[in-house]
């Protein structure tokens, strides 16, 4: 009887050894995704300090332009044309347009502008990194959950335009307000506001100061979707 036991103990070593070692991904994803949430949640009070593409672009020029500021220091117009830019639907979505990752995912490959949520953009900005694969958008997609879970929608816009790139190493509205017009975010206009939202999604290329056909059509529409948003209450969130 006592071979017998010792022969069963030796056999069930390796499988609870096997049985830990299949378990083990499953606990590293555990561990992944609790630190992801403690790393979001700290942002609801901490402002985040920029990312890894803002890191990568310090490295790159030997510096980058930007002054965190509150909401309550950015122009409110800045915040609406933002929105009516990038994301009209920020105060009705819970992070993720899927209306418009339908569409994009029907482009078959075709660029599609308006499937990233300022949410995303947010995720992409803060967490992650600049590229396009399935394993980036899959992160972002996760990280938006956790920050519409954990974060206002006054606090997402807020992080938002103080992360977003508007022009070669500068980012947040503080900074491109004083690169572009030599004054606060708190004091741009409706119309400054209009012209520093067309520039996204390709600030490198666009300058809100250039009168072209493009910047004049893009800054009107922009401005009409602000008013209307305003007009309409679909910026209550941001109140």
């Amino acid at each position: 009887m006592a071979q017998k036991s010792d022969s069963s103990t030796r056999k069930s070593g390796p499988r609870r050894a096997l049985r830990r070692l299949a378990l083990w991904p499953l606990r590293m994803a555990g561990y992944a995704v609790i630190a992801a949430v403690l790393w979001v949640a700290s942002y609801t009070v901490i402002d985040p300090p920029g990312g890894y593409f803002m890191a990568s672009e310090w490295v790159r020029l030997g510096g980058i332009q930007r002054q965190w500021r509150d909401m309550e220091a950015i122009s409110p117009d800045l915040a609406r044309a933002v929105m009516a830019a990038e994301d009209a639907g920020f105060c009705d979505h819970w992070g993720l347009d899927t209306a418009a990752i339908r569409k994009a995912l029907e482009a078959k490959g075709k660029r599609l502008r308006g499937a990233s949520t300022i949410s995303q953009q947010v995720a992409k900005n803060v967490f992650l990194w600049h590229g396009r694969s399935w394993l980036r958008k899959g992160l972002e997609a996760g990280f938006t959950v956790v920050i519409e879970t954990l974060w206002t929608k006054r606090r997402i816009l807020e992080v938002y335009l103080n992360t977003a790139e508007m022009g070669t190493g500068i980012f947040g509205a503080e900074a491109a307000a004083r690169h572009y017009y030599e004054r606060s975010a708190a004091e741009l206009t409706l119309a400054q506001s209009a012209r520093l939202a067309a520039i996204l999604p390709d600030p490198r290329n666009r300058d809100p100061r250039r009168g072209t056909d493009f910047m004049l059509r893009r800054s009107q529409a922009i401005v009409t979707g602000a008013e209307t948003l305003e007009a309409e209450g679909r910026d209550r969130c941001i109140e």
